[in-house]
């Protein structure tokens, strides 16, 4: 197997770096190319609580590309989507390779032949089994030696990296605004059946000037991708019962500050207009997300509820049934977790 050590290591000396646009995706491709050769990259960074896509970048990657394949993913069309390959006892896909008998294999392969590509790779990353942290996916264009298992084994070596360099992004606090920055009240989009944007809510229309690529952080593809994803993903909330709700927290990196951007059908078929809502991701909001990002264990997500609250210690510790030493051993963990110094700066951390 090929030597993954310096990929690693460079992966691992990125983590905490500020990334504006697609740069996270630059650097990974050109850490992991002379080891596994490809043509363009994806990274996706998910939400571990929900599974959802809250941010993304790439490298030489076709946004036409990404267009034509959430479809497929949310139709049931690629058998190695991140819904899909979550449920895989291991962590890798290939697409456009050997076994075309897999389920939606044929259709997935079209779809890369459309658009120039040959064969692609992916790596689910994720933390045991239920905490899928992003998604990396490598590309080679027709024509080219397709990927194979050689590949994907030295590609899983780089998980662990990956998982810390997609951690200390999600986790950064906004630096593009201070706490000055001005209050954005909700907005909507109403699209339309065909998946095309009706209406545009005056407060939507702020906030789409407020996060647009111009300003610098994201990346160009990211305003149509996202709402595409948004879409889809409700449609298919309302279809198949039991599939997650259509809600993605974007981290402040990002973007600059935290958006929550969630959507829902406006009737029951999924196949009607559906109302997409951007607004503040802080507080109870957050909350969730912010738990994952920073691996909270069920009980500290709730002693950050209860301190955002403004109960007393004493207070806390009795409605959780815990004594006041236990408790403060919580409160210690999660200001170390979270990387806060006390009450007031986890506050700010969480409405900032």
């Amino acid at each position: 197997m090929r030597d993954m050590t310096r990929p690693v290591h460079r992966l691992r000396a990125a983590a905490g770096e500020q990334f504006v646009q697609d740069e996270m995706a630059e650097l990974v491709s050109q850490a992991i190319g002379p080891r596994v050769a490809h043509d363009a990259l994806r990274l996706f960074g998910m939400n571990p609580a929900t599974g959802a896509v809250s941010y993304g970048f790439l490298h030489s990657f076709p946004p036409a590309l990404l267009h034509a394949q959430l479809v497929d993913s949310y139709t049931g069309d690629d058998p190695f989507s991140p819904a899909e390959i979550g449920r895989l006892p291991f962590d890798t896909g290939l697409l456009g390779g050997d076994d075309p008998s897999l389920p939606g294999h044929r259709q997935a392969a079209r779809t890369l032949a459309a658009y120039g590509a040959g064969s692609e790779l992916r790596l689910l990353l994720r933390e045991g089994r239920h905490r899928p942290w992003g998604l990396l996916a490598l590309l080679r264009t027709a024509g080219g030696r397709p990927f194979a298992q050689e590949d994907a084994r030295c590609l899983a070596q780089l998980s662990e990296p990956l998982i810390a360099l997609l951690k200390g992004y999600a986790a950064a606090r906004a630096t593009a605004i201070g706490p000055g920055a001005r209050f954005l009240p909700p907005g909507v989009v109403l699209v339309g059946p065909d998946d095309q944007v009706r209406s545009v809510s005056p407060q939507a229309r702020a906030w789409l000037a407020e996060i647009a690529p111009e300003r610098g952080l994201a990346p160009p593809w990211m305003p149509a991708a996202s709402m595409r994803e948004i879409v889809l993903a409700a449609r298919r909330h309302a279809m198949i019962p039991g599939a997650p709700p259509a809600l993605a927290c974007s981290p402040a990196a990002f973007l600059g500050r935290r958006v929550a951007v969630h959507a829902q059908c406006m009737d029951a078929s999924g196949k009607g207009e559906v109302a997409v809502v951007l607004q503040e991701a802080s507080g109870a909001l957050l909350l969730p997300t912010y738990a994952a990002w920073h691996g909270l264990t069920a009980r500290e997500s709730e002693v950050v509820e209860r301190l955002c609250s403004r109960e007393t210690p004493r207070q806390i510790a009795r409605v959780m049934q815990v004594s006041v030493h236990t408790l403060n051993t919580h409160v210690r963990n999660v200001y170390r977790k979270t990387g806060t110094s006390g009450r007031d700066d986890l506050v700010a951390a969480l409405n900032c």
